[in-house]
């Protein structure tokens, strides 16, 4: 391929990048690259690596998105595929090296694949160590022929509208087939959530959609299990082409293999698979009463307000209980197990409605006054916040991997804690948040 900046040809097929790269990030990121290689090996493979990235933390990032934008910058510079051979001869030539030797190999490897960075190197070759590079910017060759062609070629009828088919992403618009995760948006879907792009036509889904957020995976109140409830909710997205072979495609991409089929991974694995896609910050929520054939129910976490949670107890888990009970007169097996679960989950999951320390949701950057009292969510103050009680309670099928330490930095000014510190696993019982909103006027 030959370069639009340089009209330098470079092989493609041995690793070479000819276009713009990530040297917008303005650096070669030898540490987090060094970081990378000691936590992989030469035959790591690319999915591997994200991996331990984005859910390991390897290269030690505070946020979700700092550790996205590393692995972006840092795929683009170095390729980070086995299948690439530059990538190959440098974790090769790595792995002989001497540490002083690293960063220029490393520097080697981001100037076979970074225009941008290549064309720099006559300009910053020609200072004087420690000297300060001019600060405006550099002239840039540009070959407005090969663009203006370029853009014909690629966009004959424009340039098309941003879309995305990844349902992490604000662009998905919530269909299922087409979907690069359709099993995880049926489910979603069958629960009501809706994407922020999801179009608000018409949608034959419509019909099908639970109306409370509520979908026991048993069957509860006469209601279907999730089992059945998904299956019609994939059989009128995908038509003609549902059929039990599709089921299986769709478990097996999800990485489920098991003879249980989709009652299984609703059951086992859903909640964890989800909280894994959506890092860790999980709209889709998994409770059950610890038991693998009892009481277990998937909420959709934006309609789970203190109306929704009171139903689920008292009336979902209220018709469990009552069925158990009847189980247990007529001596059915595993039913004083299974009641003592449920009732269990039932005393469990009220200490979250009432909300009582350590059952409580803590914000931090609001007063002392303005804290809920009981299980009353703010949507705005995220996921994070408001999932603690339920994992203080220690009701959900998976435990998430969300901490409320001591996030980096100091507020700009004393927030709840009374201090510019910015704890976030912080209790305070119904009575101080009572006398504080006396204090403030507002009961």
């Amino acid at each position: 391929m030959k370069s639009p900046l340089n009209n330098e040809n470079y092989p493609d097929e041995s690793g070479f990048f000819n276009d713009v790269g990530a040297h917008t990030a303005r650096t070669i990121m030898f540490q987090e690259l060094a970081m990378l290689f000691n936590a992989t090996t030469k035959n790591s493979h690319i999915e591997e690596i994200r991996n331990k990235v984005y859910n390991e933390n390897i290269l030690h990032k505070k946020s979700i998105s700092g550790r996205k934008k590393s692995f972006g910058y840092l795929k683009k510079t170095y390729g980070l595929d086995p299948n690439i051979p530059l990538y190959n001869i440098l974790r090769w030539a790595w792995s002989i090296s001497e540490e002083q030797e690293r960063p220029l190999l490393a520097l080697l490897c981001a100037l076979s694949r970074d225009a941008s960075l290549r064309i720099t190197v006559p300009y910053i070759f020609s200072l004087t160590p420690g000297k300060i590079g001019c600060e405006t910017p550099l002239k840039v060759p540009f070959d407005l022929e090969y663009w203006t062609k370029t853009a014909k070629e690629l966009y004959a009828d424009g340039i098309p509208e941003p879309h995305s088919d990844d349902p992490t992403q604000w662009l998905f618009k919530g269909n299922i087939v087409g979907s690069e995760q359709p099993l995880h948006v049926a489910i979603a879907r069958m629960l009501g959530y809706r994407w922020p792009e999801q179009p608000a036509g018409e949608d034959p889904l419509d019909a099908l959609i639970d109306k409370d957020g509520i979908v026991c995976i048993p069957p509860v109140r006469g209601e279907r299990p999730a089992g059945d409830w998904l299956r019609s909710i994939l059989a009128t997205a995908y038509g003609v082409e549902w059929s039990p072979r599709k089921e299986e495609e769709l478990l097996k991409q999800v990485g489920y293999t098991k003879s249980s089929g989709l009652e299984g991974f609703l059951r086992d694995e859903f909640f964890a698979s989800h909280c894994k896609l959506f890092h860790q910050r999980p709209f889709i929520w998994g409770v059950w009463d610890g038991t693998k054939d009892g009481f277990s129910a998937l909420i959709n976490y934006h309609k789970l307000d203190h109306n929704t949670l009171q139903k689920l107890i008292y009336t979902y888990l209220g018709n469990w209980i009552t069925q158990q009970k009847d189980e247990v007169k007529q001596e059915k097996p595993g039913a004083e197990r299974r009641l003592a679960a449920a009732e269990a989950l039932k005393e469990n999951l009220a200490k979250i409605l009432e909300g009582e320390k350590p059952f409580d949701i803590y914000v931090r950057w609001k007063p002392l006054n303005e804290q809920a009292i009981g299980w009353e969510p703010d949507l705005n103050d995220g996921v994070r916040m408001n999932i603690r009680p339920f994992i203080e309670a220690g009701v959900l099928r998976w435990t998430p991997n969300i901490k409320w330490g001591k996030d980096r930095g100091t507020d700009p000014v004393p927030n709840c804690s009374g201090t510019t510190e910015r704890l976030n696993d912080l209790h305070f019982s119904l009575e101080e948040k009572r006398k504080a909103r006396e204090n403030a006027g507002k009961v």
